[in-house]
C-alpha cells in the first residue's frame, strides 16, 4: 500500500509549542514527503504567525475554526486532508529525528489501521515534566498500558501520539464528543468493527505536557471520571486493573490507621513502594531531585484517578445517571 501521511494537530492559544514542534518536523529524518494540518480551534492567540515563517520548508494546511474541542477538531482536519493516513498529535509534542520513518517501516512491514506510540521525556524538559512523565509512563505507577516494549496488539492509543487510516476514520466517523476519553473510545469502537489495533513502541515522542501539580491533579481526576463511562459504553473493555488507583489510596489509609494500632506491616510495604519509585526515577533521570517529585506525582495521580474513578462508578455505573448531564464539562 502506498501510504502518503498527513499530520494532525489540533491547537488552542499555543503558538510557542507550534513553533518548537514545527521546528521538530523541519529536523526530522528522511524526505519532508507529507502534509501537516494545524487546525486552530477558536484561539484568540493564533499560531498564524508562526507557520507563515516555515511555509517554505513544510507543507502545512492551516484552517481555523470556532472552538469545539480537540476531538472535533482532528476529525475537522481529517476530513480536509490529503493523505490516506493519518497521525494525530498533540500541539505540546516533539518528534524525534527517526519517527516517521520508524512509522513507515512497520506499518510496511505488517500494516494496521490504527497505531499508537510511547511518550518519553526530553533532556529539555523541567524536574516536574520529568516526574510526571516518569509516572505516567513507568511500568511501576501504570504497568507500561502507555506503551511498553512488546508490540500489542489491540493496544489503545492515545490521541497525542496516534495513527489512523483513512479507512478506519471513514468507518468510525472519528472522535467522539467525549474529553478526555475520545481515544480509547474510538479504538474500542474500532475494535467492534474487526480493525486490528498496535503499539509501536519505538515511534515515540517528547510530551511535553503543559502541567503544574494543580493541572495534573485536574487532568488524571477527568481520567478517572471519564473510565466508568466508557466502560458503560463498552462493557467488555472493563477492567479489574482500573480499580487499582482507588484501592492503592484506600489501602494506604487503612495502613495509617493500623500505625496507630501498632500494626506496621501494611505502611511498611507502602513505605517500600514509594522506595523502589524514587530509586527507579532517581536512576532513570539522574536526578534524586526527581526521584523525589516522582513520588508526588505518584500520589496526585493515584489520589486524582481514583476519586474521579469512585465518584463516577456511584453515579453512572450504580446509580445510572446520564454521564453527559452529571459531569457535561467532559463534554463538548
Amino acid at each position: 500500500m502506498n501510504l502518503y501521511f498527513s499530520f494532525i494537530i489540533p491547537v488552542y492559544n499555543r503558538p510557542d509549542e507550534v513553533e518548537e514542534l514545527l521546528e521538530s518536523f523541519s529536523d526530522m529524518d528522511g524526505d519532508k514527503d507529507f502534509e501537516i494540518v494545524i487546525v486552530e480551534d477558536g484561539s484568540s492567540e493564533t499560531c498564524k504567525s508562526v507557520i507563515d515563517t516555515y511555509d517554505d520548508r513544510l507543507n502545512i494546511s492551516y484552517y481555523f475554526k470556532p472552538n469545539s474541542g480537540p476531538g472535533d477538531s482532528r476529525n475537522y482536519g481529517m476530513q480536509r486532508a490529503k493523505g490516506n493516513y493519518f497521525i494525530i498529535l498533540d500541539s505540546d509534542v516533539l518528534l524525534p529525528k527517526p519517527y516517521l520513518n520508524t512509522v513507515k517501516a512497520s506499518l510496511q512491514s505488517q500494516f494496521y489501521h490504527c497505531f499508537g506510540g510511547p511518550d518519553a521525556a526530553h533532556h529539555s524538559f523541567t524536574n516536574l515534566q520529568k516526574a510526571i512523565n516518569y509516572t505516567m509512563t513507568s511500568f511501576l505507577t501504570t504497568g507500561g498500558i502507555r506503551g511498553g516494549k512488546t508490540q500489542l496488539d489491540n493496544f489503545q492509543p492515545r490521541s497525542f501520539n496516534m495513527g489512523l487510516s483513512k479507512e478506519g476514520f471513514l468507518a468510525t466517523n472519528g472522535f467522539g464528543k467525549i474529553h478526555p476519553g475520545e481515544d480509547p473510545d474510538l479504538s474500542l469502537r474500532l475494535h467492534k468493527l474487526n480493525y486490528k489495533t498496535t503499539l509501536i513502541s519505538d515511534a515515540y515522542v517528547y510530551h511535553k505536557r503543559r502541567i503544574s501539580w494543580s493541572k495534573f491533579y485536574k487532568q488524571v481526576n477527568k481520567f478517572g471520571l471519564t473510565r466508568p463511562i466508557l466502560n458503560k459504553w463498552h462493557p467488555t473493555s472493563s477492567r479489574i486493573t482500573f480499580w487499582f488507583p482507588f484501592l492503592f489510596i484506600s489501602g494506604l489509609l487503612v495502613s495509617l490507621l493500623l500505625v496507630a494500632l501498632k500494626f506496621y506491616i501494611p505502611i511498611i510495604l507502602y513505605v517500600t513502594y514509594f522506595v523502589a519509585i524514587f530509586i527507579d526515577a532517581s536512576i532513570k533521570n539522574k536526578s534524586i531531585v526527581i526521584g523525589a517529585q516522582s513520588i508526588v506525582a505518584v500520589m496526585v495521580q493515584f489520589f486524582g484517578y481514583g476519586w474521579g474513578f469512585i465518584q463516577s462508578t456511584i453515579t453512572v455505573g450504580f446509580l445510572g445517571r446520564d454521564p453527559q448531564k452529571q459531569y457535561p464539562k467532559l463534554f463538548f
